[in-house]
C-alpha cells in the first residue's frame, strides 16, 4: 500500500493532523478543510472520508469504508477500528416517498435526516456493517459483520443483526492490555 507522504498531507490543508498519520494515496479525502486526524491513525485503499469528520488517535480506517460526515459531523475517538467495507453515515434521505431524494434535487424538495454520529473508544465496527446517522456507539462496543446499527448502545456491548441488537457484554480485559500498550511505547521498549 503507498501512502501520502508527509509533505503532501501537510498541503492537503486538513483542519488538525496528528503525527505518524498515513492515507492511502487511494483513498479519496473530500473537505479535508473539516476533517480533523489524531496520532497513529491511518486510512487505507479505497476509503471516502468527507464532511465534518474528527478521527482520534490509533484509529484504523480499514480499506473500502465511508465515512460520510456532511455537516452534522462524525467523530471516531481513540482506538476506533472500521473493519472493510464499514459505511458511517450521519445524513441521510427519506425513503418514506413523502419526499425526492438524491443530492441532484434542490433542498426544498426533500426532508433529509443530519444528525452527529459517535462512536466511542475501543469500538469496533465489523464488515460490511452500516451506522445511520444519530448513533452513538458507546464505549468498548463491537458490532459484527454486516449489522445495521440505528440506535445508540449502552457501553461494552456486542451488537449484531438488522437492525443490530446487543447480544452479549465485551469484555474489558484490553483495557489492561491499553494501558501496558501507553507504558512500552512512553519507555520507547518496542
Amino acid at each position: 500500500m503507498a501512502y501520502f507522504s508527509q509533505q503532501q498531507l501537510a498541503e492537503m490543508g486538513f483542519k488538525a493532523l496528528g503525527k505518524n498519520v498515513r492515507i492511502s494515496d487511494k483513498a479519496a479525502i473530500y473537505n479535508p478543510e473539516q476533517i480533523s486526524i489524531g496520532d497513529n491513525s491511518r486510512i487505507d485503499d479505497f476509503c471516502v472520508v468527507s464532511g465534518s469528520v474528527s478521527i482520534g488517535s490509533y484509529c484504523h480506517i480499514t480499506p473500502m469504508c465511508l465515512v460520510a460526515g456532511g455537516s452534522p459531523g462524525i467523530t471516531l475517538e481513540d482506538f476506533c477500528t472500521l473493519a472493510y467495507g464499514v459505511k458511517v453515515f450521519a445524513q441521510s434521505d427519506d425513503y418514506s416517498g413523502a419526499t425526492m431524494v438524491n443530492s441532484l434535487i434542490p433542498k426544498k424538495f426533500k426532508n433529509e435526516l443530519f444528525a452527529p454520529v459517535l462512536l466511542g473508544r475501543q469500538t469496533i465496527v465489523g464488515a460490511g456493517a452500516t451506522i445511520m446517522p444519530g448513533v452513538i456507539l458507546a464505549e468498548g462496543c463491537a458490532v459484527g459483520a454486516m449489522s445495521l446499527l440505528i440506535k445508540s448502545t449502552q457501553p461494552w456491548g456486542i451488537y449484531t443483526g438488522i437492525p443490530a441488537r446487543r447480544l452479549n457484554d465485551r469484555k474489558r480485559d484490553l483495557l489492561q492490555l491499553e494501558q501496558q500498550f501507553f507504558r512500552e511505547i512512553n519507555n520507547d521498549s518496542f
